[in-house]
């Protein structure tokens, strides 16, 4: 289960949709790399609106098709719930395995050279994790997938740690990054590709924006009247600029 898990993760990262989306899959990740600025609010929101929907339709899906065998006690709509050993060793086994795989995604996608094997380090850790603590916790790391597997029959009482543990540990992950100054080039998992990066364009505007806003300070304060930038300076030369950054990071990750 662990290596078909595994190798599912990879195949979805390094597919045509992986590489054009950034392959996240998971709310907890997408709220991570917003947290540090890699992601515009407006396509964080969306994507987790996209994820909870693809987790719910997923499971529909199957049990449209095979209800009876997803219902078996055996199975159990393969949801994540805490194994015997109670509430608390499931909430921190969710949150170690999250704050693993999200340190190792974000330490890996700090060099060109190692980013390009991002998805299939991701991949590994999601088979290994099933395999060492699925014991635990059901193995989750993804409030989505397990909103999935709760949905259809009913499985409230635990929902909260699969919503909680990986999101927190994953931002503490982002939060260390960002106490440490260590740098974050982009969020996709595969960035070697030729696909247009929307994350790079969210970052080329943010540069370009903060740029405007850095000369305005400058010139009000040299100038005894206040100074206004046309907003439409703010979006000029954005279309050549993130041609340009995308190009860029298809050979190598773009600096914030």
């Amino acid at each position: 289960m662990g290596f078909a898990m595994g190798l599912t993760a990879v195949a979805i990262i390094y597919s045509p949709w992986g590489k054009q989306s950034g392959a996240h899959m998971n709310p907890a990740v997408t709220l991570t790399f917003f947290r540090l600025g890699k992601i515009a609010p407006r396509d964080a929101f969306f994507y987790i609106i996209a994820q909870l929907i693809g987790g719910v339709a997923g499971v529909a899906l199957v049990a449209f098709f095979a209800e009876k065998l997803l219902a078996h006690p055996a199975v159990n709509y393969v949801a994540t719930l805490p194994r015997p050993g109670g509430v608390w060793p499931a909430f921190a086994g969710e949150a170690a395995i999250s704050f693993l795989l999200i340190f190792i995604v974000l330490a890996m996608s700090q060099r060109p050279k190692s980013g390009r094997w991002t998805g299939i380090i991701a991949g590994g850790c999601v088979a290994l994790f099933i395999i060492l603590e699925s014991p635990i916790s059901g193995m989750s790391m993804n409030p989505a997938r397990s909103l999935g597997s709760a949905l259809l029959p009913h499985l409230w009482s635990s929902l909260w740690i699969y919503f909680t543990a990986p999101v927190l540990a994953m931002l503490l992950a982002a939060e260390l990054f960002s106490f440490f100054h260590l740098r974050v080039f982009c969020a996709k998992y595969h960035h070697q590709n030729n696909y247009p990066c929307i994350f790079c364009e969210y970052q080329a505007l943010r540069t370009r924006v903060d740029s405007l806003s850095a000369l305005t300070d400058t010139l009000q304060r040299r100038s005894p009247k206040p100074t206004i930038i046309p907003a439409s300076l703010a979006v000029r030369g954005m279309a050549s600029q993130r041609r340009a950054s995308c190009k860029r990071g298809h050979g190598h990750f773009n600096t914030p």
